[in-house]
């Protein structure tokens, strides 16, 4: 009787260990996404490039994520799962080893190239692990560990990348991620149970999907709110140093605080996301709209870029949730898909946001970019507006 006590209580700590596992995980996979952010000027000078011809970086990553995450869903979806992931994170650690060698910026482009398609693969399968290896009753906790995993990566991935980079050069950074990639992969190995493919469905189900105009309609929004965002987040680090003087403790600091308002926005979310979700999207999308427009003004004070860098980091995570919501209740039979595409739309707008902010810094100005994201950003409250007006659904209270 003892011993069957222990043996269940072994397997529900295992169950536990798996669930976190896939929130470190999805730690790793999204600091390495955004880390270049924080380490554009240390790679533009390694480089004797711009930080804008840098930006590439962002944007090829993005676009193939974009590109190639439906694709690579479906051409992957009958393999076994833990088989997948393995594979994932070999591509991924020996994309990282090659960023660490990079002799020139193209080779470091390719590294990431490696990277984003690992990327695309990982989140197409992440939620769906996540649940399976979940305890009985524990499936919202495994998705809320994933999220935080999520949101950790810009709280903590981001900054300490920075830190690290900035100590001992930028290529430590990518190494350190591929060193805590590695362990990743070997407690994957050794915890994950074989999980055969569940998933059943086609490229036919895309055209059905395309013809709701809601879903049409939020995935267009999504796209301006992300091309929007990054079009100035971008190129915040030298936009902080060169535009606002500001020293590199400081910037630290600010991509710090960027971060971490986006657990406030998780919070506030959790508190009033379910019965106001279309009042927060719309909330969410004036204040980033404000947050642009008065980026170029607040760089002058500490105070003034600190609080516009709180309230920006909530809109986006707010903003994020809040759409998300409204995207997967739109088809509850096609709920993988509608995600695959999600996540494709988001890093398709993050991927043209950096490609125009680099335009911007290019032929206007480092100090445009926020007007940049702001004239996007308007088109999307534009468009919000449009949609509460056109979608009777969008205005009920708890929908």
């Amino acid at each position: 009787m003892t011993h069957s006590l222990e043996t269940a209580e072994v397997s529900r700590r295992t169950q536990y260990s798996r669930m976190i596992l896939m929130g470190v995980s999805a730690f790793v996979v999204n600091t390495t996404e955004f880390v270049p952010v924080a380490l554009l000027s240390d790679i533009a000078q390694d480089f004797a490039i711009t930080p804008a011809e840098t930006g590439w970086m962002v944007t090829l990553y993005a676009w193939i994520v974009a590109a190639m995450s439906l694709p690579l869903m479906l051409f992957t979806s009958k393999l076994e799962r833990k088989r997948l992931l393995l594979f994932v994170f070999v591509v991924f650690i020996a994309s990282h080893v090659l960023s660490v060698f990079a002799w020139s910026f193209q080779v470091l482009l390719i590294s990431r190239v490696g990277i984003a398609l690992s990327h695309a693969i990982f989140w197409s399968i992440t939620a769906a692990i996540a649940l399976r290896v979940a305890p009985v009753g524990k499936k919202a906790l495994a998705l809320s560990i994933l999220a935080t995993g999520t949101s950790l990566a810009m709280v903590l991935g981001v900054p300490i990348g920075r830190v690290v980079g900035q100590w001992f050069g930028w290529r430590t950074t990518f190494g350190g991620i591929g060193v805590i990639a590695f362990i990743i992969f070997m407690l994957q190995a050794k915890l994950l149970p074989t999980l055969p493919s569940m998933f059943e469905g086609s490229f036919r189900k895309v055209p059905e999907l395309l013809t709701n105009p809601l879903l049409v309609c939020l995935y267009l929004f999504c796209f301006l709110a992300f091309t929007a965002d990054y079009a100035a987040y971008s190129y915040i680090e030298p936009f902080m140093r060169d535009v606002g003087a500001i020293s590199e403790n400081l910037v630290t600091f600010i991509l710090l605080l960027f971060g971490g308002a986006g657990l406030i926005g998780s919070v506030m979310f959790s508190r009033w996301g379910e019965k106001s979700t279309t009042n927060l999207l719309l909330i969410s999308t004036i204040l980033i709209l404000l947050c642009m427009v008065t980026m170029l003004w607040s760089v002058s004070s500490l105070w003034l870029l600190s609080l516009n860098t709180v309230i920006w980091g909530t809109a986006m995570m707010l903003l994020l949730l809040c759409i998300q919501v409204k995207v997967i209740m739109i088809d509850v039979n096609a709920q993988d898909m509608v995600m695959s595409m999600f996540s494709g739309i988001i890093n398709l707008g993050i991927g043209t946001g950096a490609f125009l902010g680099g335009y911007a810094v290019t032929h206007i100005s480092l100090s445009s970019v926020g007007y940049v994201g702001a004239v996007i950003a308007g088109l999307a409250l534009l468009l919000m507006i449009f949609m509460i007006q056109r979608f009777p659904a969008l205005r009920h209270a708890s929908d």
